[in-house]
């Protein structure tokens, strides 16, 4: 309790300090002071988790509020990367920098750590169909990278549970990303960008025009389009650092750039020149060898001098944003309006894993085969290779058969994914009053298409078949015909689509006027959406022909809903309200969740709020109906064949020590709802003019979880086994032998998901608001957004684990640690035409440890949370100096100077500092082996100091 004091004792004093100096930033939706109030009139507005219009902003749920003009001052320039910063935003996040993720490509928010899946994302308050290629095949998300950035009017981020409003996934809070309303005039802009270190070039333009003036024209109809262009930041453009340089040889452990041999791979690996090897004469012996290029010999090769140099991995991906946005509002007489909006949000980018063992040669003396998973049909081991290895004669001056090891020419990236996403979205919404109702109806379409080109995926059949062709055979120097390219190396693709179609309706009115109070107000509302999933694996990896199958699902959903809500102000300065919401789903059947709220003005500088709310998450077609996928997530060793984790004791098989293991995903149609139970208890506080605070405590607690089994602790794997073929096998002596092992390698052992166990997280959370006005000096702001975490319990089949300030749950998204801290402080400055805002991302540190996936020993956290082979031959496992992910700070300056009433200009500087990325050796959500730190979380560090410049002008 100590620690957790002095946490928010110097948070305070942090920014009533920072009052003195600077401000500027995002407003909050109850930070709007008495003073203000006197400035101007009040108009009722429906906040979001609310169907009853209000006067006072002040809401007894917390929210926060970023109007345009906040996000333009952040300086960031795509609407994910803003919400990425979110101080709320935690374990569980999904970004653009994991190449590894099923989702490549897209981002996600998981509010308070619980998930993508436990946070609902709307636009202009409705539901949107989610991206159809799912977070880990499971979690249901919407994609906000593909969120054009100038149309959006503002964000409003409810931090509590709400599914008693909009029913199922919002049970850790709602982001309702609300698009422009009406524009009239013309605006267009242009903004340019780079980084100091290499990569990332980005140029943006804009174009918005408007027609027509609501209050006096009766209508408005405004067109916006963006497009975006960033280049990609390469990891070999960042080389020079240690979380990037792949050889950890000075720090404990091995070089695991490709091409340098140590214990990991047994002294075999792919290198510049493919090489010949006999197993029989040993690894040691240079006879054992035949460079098939000169530039490489074995002297050279043992000496590392042979490294091959990863110019294909991404660490931010090539990405090309266009959207289109049309609006047309028209007053239909009375108090009655009709609103439409069309959109089109289009989003490509490039996503691989890199120079991995997938796009060398084989390098045993068999291959076992890919694993198959054609939809309806059990997944079966194919397309097998009994002997890889290249006879005598020929290319092979051996005297012996012998492996070949090397790169595949021109195969470039692993697993290389080139995905178009298209958005689309029609909604109309139609509010007016009748008969003392105010009236509100809305229906509405979208579709998420996505289209990806594959290639990086190796055809083992055809590439010996072609090696092994008495006439003219496959060269592994290059220089081969086009047909043997495309058959061994092929470029393929698929397309996914995910449909949502929406209807609802909703009605308030006051009913009463109570005595020595304020109204009653009664709102009721009924809501109806369908909901389609159509996600084929693409053939040739479903057929286990070039690969392991691919995630893909089918399925669809149908709910229908009614709701409720009561407000009552029974005494001036009390505020109480109840609402409840009865879901029924075709799928499962049914789910009835109430919350309650108060608010309590106890001084006029001090109230008093809280929320109290159940809450639920559907199972969805990824987890109940037609789907499956394989993941991987850590490593192992393999129970028989490396029994005692020492890849040089006698009998041992080196390489089924410290792998990582594939798991085929299975559904369960027998799941039930997750289930939630949420709460805040808050202060607003106005101790002065133009400042306020707000501290609420949350508690969330999920129940009734679903997990794959294979991240729980009493999960007992049923291994698939490759057939028992000749392998390398460990002499005891430092050496190899090539024999035949009792067993075959494991190929892959079945997952299905469970209702089991769930979590809890609590914290507090910290939103203060400070403005003053110096006369001629000019106009100071500044907010800060703290979030600290008290606990984070996981409950796995009755044991609980408390992962707050660790890495777990690892399992889950891509592995992003559980930081206990998060913060945002903005400052600001305006005077006259210009205007200075700096903004201050803090991230706190965390341990590598995961307690649910039983590792409490820092030594094991390379291999065992991020299944790295960074310290296999260290002894005493990972050295205790990366036990602990040092926290990050990433500042943004961003001005913006007015020359005229028509044109404006801004510059921006990300990552002021440059400050690196800590290194975390406990993540595989990044780039890939080469690469040890958190993509989601320190993203901007990989990036380095980015330059923008832009220019607007409006008329």
């Amino acid at each position: 309790m100590m620690a957790n004091k002095t946490v928010l004792v110097r948070s305070l004093a942090l920014a009533f300090g920072a009052v003195a100096a600077l401000p500027a930033l995002p407003a909050l939706a109850q930070n709007t002071g008495p003073a203000a109030a006197e400035q101007q009139p009040m108009q009722r507005v429906t906040v979001t988790g609310s169907l009853i219009s209000r006067a006072d902003k002040e809401t007894p749920s917390p929210i926060q509020v970023l109007t345009a003009a906040d996000i333009a001052r952040s300086g960031q320039t795509s609407i994910a990367e803003v919400l990425s910063n979110l101080s709320a935003n935690g374990q569980g996040a999904l970004g653009s920098g994991f190449a590894g993720a099923f989702a490549a490509g897209a981002s996600g928010v998981s509010l308070r750590g619980l998930s993508v899946g436990l946070t609902l994302v709307l636009v202009d308050g409705h539901r949107m169909s989610p991206y159809p290629l799912s977070d880990d095949s499971q979690r249901q998300f919407v994609d906000v990278s593909s969120i054009p950035f100038d149309a959006v009017e503002r964000i409003e981020v409810l931090k509590e549970g709400a599914s008693a409003l909009y029913g199922s996934d919002a049970v850790a809070g709602v982001v309702n990303i609300i698009l422009k309303k009406e524009f009239k005039g013309f605006s267009a802009s242009a903004e340019v960008g780079n980084s100091q270190h290499g990569g990332g070039k980005m140029h943006k333009v804009t174009a918005t025009g408007g027609i027509g003036d609501l209050d006096t024209d009766g209508y408005n109809a405004y067109v916006s389009a963006e497009y975006r262009h960033a280049d990609p930041i390469k990891v070999h453009q960042r080389e020079q650092y240690g979380w990037a340089s792949g050889d950890w040889t000075t720090r404990g452990g091995l070089s695991v750039l490709r091409g340098v041999p140590n214990e990991s791979n047994s002294f075999l690996t792919a290198a510049s020149s493919p090489f010949l090897y006999n197993p029989a004469t040993g690894v040691n012996n240079p006879a054992s060898y035949q460079f098939l290029d000169p530039t490489c010999n074995f002297v050279k090769y043992r000496a590392g001098q042979c490294m091959v140099r990863d110019e294909v991995s991404n660490l931010q991906p090539e990405s090309d944003r266009m959207s289109v946005l049309a609006g047309f509002t028209k007053k239909l007489g009375e108090d009655w309006t009709l609103a439409l909006k069309a959109s089109m949000f289009r989003r490509e980018s490039t996503n691989g894993r890199g120079l991995t063992n997938a796009v060398a040669f084989t390098p045993s003396n068999t291959f076992g085969g890919y694993t198959a998973l054609v939809p309806g049909q059990p997944p079966r081991i194919v397309n097998g290779v009994p002997d890889t290895r290249i006879p005598a004669g020929g290319i092979n001056q051996l005297g012996a058969p012998a492996r070949l090891y090397g790169l595949i020419p021109g195969a470039g990236s692993a697993a290389q994914q080139n995905n178009e996403s298209t958005a689309t979205r029609f909604a109309a919404d139609l509010n007016g009053s009748w008969g003392g109702w105010d009236i509100g109806a809305a229906a509405g379409y979208s579709k998420v298409k996505t289209e990806s080109v594959y290639s990086g995926f190796v055809n083992r059949v055809a590439l010996y078949n072609a090696l092994r062709r008495a006439t003219n055979p496959y060269n592994p120097l290059g220089g081969n015909s086009a047909a043997d390219n495309a058959a061994i190396v092929p470029t393929f693709g698929d397309k996914a689509e995910s449909e949502l179609t929406f209807a609802e309706a909703h009605a308030q009115r006051e009913l009463a006027r109570l005595p020595g109070g304020g109204p009653l107000t009664f709102a009721a509302g009924l809501s109806w959406y369908k909901k389609e999933l159509n996600a084929p694996p693409p053939d040739l990896l479903a057929q286990g022909v070039v690969g392991n199958g691919a995630a893909y699902v089918f399925g669809d959903e149908t709910n229908t809903a009614a709701f409720a809500e009561l407000n009552a102000l029974p005494l001036q300065n009390l505020e109480l309200s109840a609402s409840a919401r009865y879901d029924h789903y075709d799928t499962y059947g049914n789910s009835f969740t109430p919350g309650a709220k108060f608010k309590w003005k106890a001084h006029p500088s001090l109230t008093v709020r809280g929320t109290f709310a159940r809450g639920f998450r559907a199972p969805n077609a990824a987890e109940s109906g037609i789907s499956s996928s394989t993941f991987s997530f850590n490593a192992i060793d393999d129970p028989i064949l490396c029994a005692d984790g020492d890849r040089t004791t006698a009998g041992n098989v080196p390489s089924a020590c410290g792998f990582v293991p594939a798991f085929v995903q299975t559904t369960n149609p027998d799941l039930e709802p997750e289930k939630s139970k949420s709460f805040t208890l808050g202060l607003i506080v106005e101790p002065v003019r133009n400042l306020s605070a707000t501290l609420d405590y949350y508690s969330i607690e999920v129940k009734n979880q679903i997990n794959t089994e294979s991240g729980l602790p009493d999960f007992v794997p049923v291994y698939a086994r490759n057939p028992a073929v000749p392998i390398d096998i460990a002499d005891g002596n430092g050496g190899l032998v090539t024999g035949v092992p009792p067993v075959g390698t494991i190929a892959y052992a079945q997952s299905s998901y469970v209702n089991s166990g769930g979590v809890k997280t609590t914290g507090v959370e910290l939103d203060l608001s400070y403005r003053w006005n110096a006369g001629d000096i000019g106009n100071f702001r500044t907010q800060l957004s703290l979030n600290h975490m008290i606990s984070y319990k996981l409950d796995q089949v009755g044991v609980e684990y408390e992962l707050a300030g660790t890495h777990g749950p690892s399992v889950v998204s891509g592995n992003t640690g559980n930081p206990k801290n998060r913060a945002q402080l903005t400052l600001g400055y305006e005077k006259g035409p210009l205007t200075l805002t700096g903004t201050f991302n803090w991230t706190g540190s965390y341990s590598g440890l995961d307690p649910s996936l039983g590792v409490n020993d820092c030594a094991d956290i390379a291999g065992s949370v991020g299944g790295r082979a960074y310290f296999n031959n260290n002894p005493n496992g990972t050295p205790p100096e990366y036990c602990k992910i040092r926290s990050f700070m990433s500042t943004d300056l961003n001005a913006v100077f007015r020359l005229n009433r028509n044109l404006t200009i801004k510059a921006s500087i990300l990552n002021a500092f440059d400050r690196q990325p800590p290194i975390d050796v406990a993540t595989y959500g990044n780039a890939g082996p080469q690469t040890a730190y958190n993509a989601t979380l320190h993203q901007a560090g990989a990036v380095g100091r980015y330059f923008s410049l832009g220019a607007s002008y409006t008329f």
